[in-house]
């Protein structure tokens, strides 16, 4: 393989590439990254053995091949050169890459291209388009959501059809949920009536990787396929095959009747738990609300070193006077809504608690609130 190509034209392509191979774990054919030259074209890829990169850049292809650098050190080298144009040339008798700039001249050893296992190519037909901005807001709204470890679906990001024409996308983890409802009709279309299932894993190299332009979807029987619009750069992730929870169960209660509901400033609720924080402990971590019908007092017990009590004003009815919620919970979730008041649709003091707002009309999240044992203990209740 030899090869000229300007540096500016493939660092970010790298940089992506790098993102994803093992750090030190895994064979050597896992921790390359694959430098492919081929017509006007330099093409790299990069694999876990699970998601797969490609990206692609103008070069001057004198000899054409296939070659496997060491990812990181390759990456990392090229970081710290300046712009301009690179030579990177493999010799027929020797594994070894020659990487020239101007004066400077640098080898290292590459992996014979017969380690190479084939990437899964995109599939055209029946491709559509998205907005990579929009596929980025719902996966923050969504991921917190999802359980951190396990290999089952309460550790999986899960979109699928829904009624009306509408898409929702969802995570759980047992003790929370979330769900971002949208329309697009031809992703819709596309989408298995069982869903997807992406495991959380990937869903952060995702991020790394989506911009704010559009980009081009779709599914295969086992992988979910990313590509941007010019086809410069694909990235795609196995799906998995668990049985999603039938979250419409716990949903169709906050629509029961005898539902308690409470209307809150976003933004004071999100100031008072900040200070109520900070006398949690690591045996008592939630934040008590005392309800009436204009009035939720916070308070939270520091044990051995203090307490806290906040009002705040609020519009309230209904049946339950006393429910505690993890501190640290409602904070993340209130940092996902742009709504300046939200309303808490409790089912009761240990049932499923919804958190709607005005403004995020499309976005549900639901908290299952902690078991009041006495005034100072409590215990997590599951969805």
């Amino acid at each position: 393989m030899f090869v000229r190509v300007y540096k500016e034209e493939i660092i970010e392509g790298l940089q992506k590439a790098a993102n994803i191979i093992p750090l030190r774990t895994g064979a050597a054919y896992l921790r390359s990254i694959w430098l492919k030259a081929e017509s006007s074209r330099l093409e790299i890829l990069s694999t876990d053995s699970n998601i797969e990169f490609r990206g692609s850049s103008p070069a001057e292809v004198v000899k054409e091949g296939l070659v496997g650098v060491p990812g990181r050190h390759f990456v990392e080298l090229l970081k710290r050169l300046p712009s301009g144009m690179l030579s990177l040339r493999v010799d027929d008798d020797a594994p070894v890459m020659h990487i020239e700039q101007g004066r400077r001249k640098y080898k290292l050893a590459v992996n014979d291209a017969t380690w190479f296992q084939k990437f899964a190519d995109f599939p055209e037909e029946g491709a559509v388009i998205w907005s990579g901005d929009i596929l980025q807001e719902i996966i923050d709204r969504i991921a917190y959501c999802i359980g951190d470890e396990g290999t089952d679906a309460l550790a999986c990001f899960f979109m699928k059809p829904a009624p009306e024409g509408r898409i929702e996308a969802s995570g759980m983890n047992g003790h929370q949920f979330a769900m971002f409802s949208f329309t697009n009709d031809e992703l819709r279309a596309l989408l298995p009536e069982e869903g997807i299932l992406i495991q959380k894993k990937y869903l952060n190299e995702l991020k790394k990787w989506l911009g704010v332009e559009e980009i081009n979807l779709n599914i295969s029987d086992k992988r979910l396929f990313l590509r941007t619009e010019g086809g410069r750069e694909s990235f795609s992730m196995p799906m998995s095959s668990y049985q999603y929870p039938d979250y419409t169960v716990f949903i169709s209660r906050l629509s029961e009747s005898g539902i308690s509901r409470l209307k809150l400033s976003r933004e004071e609720t999100q100031d008072a738990l900040q200070r109520i924080a900070i006398f949690n402990t690591e045996n008592n971590r939630c934040a008590y609300f005392d309800l009436s019908d204009k009035e939720a007092v916070m308070t939270a017990q520091g044990q051995d070193f203090g307490s806290a009590s906040e009002s705040l004003d609020a519009e309230y009815s209904g049946n339950v006077n006393k429910i505690a919620f993890p501190t640290s919970n409602m904070l993340t979730i209130l940092e996902h809504y742009s709504s300046p008041e939200l309303t808490l649709s409790m089912t009761g003091a240990e049932g499923p608690c919804g958190i709607t707002g005005v403004d995020d009309k499309d976005y549900l999240v639901i908290l299952m609130p902690m078991k009041i044992l006495d005034d100072a203990t409590y215990s997590e209740e599951q969805i």
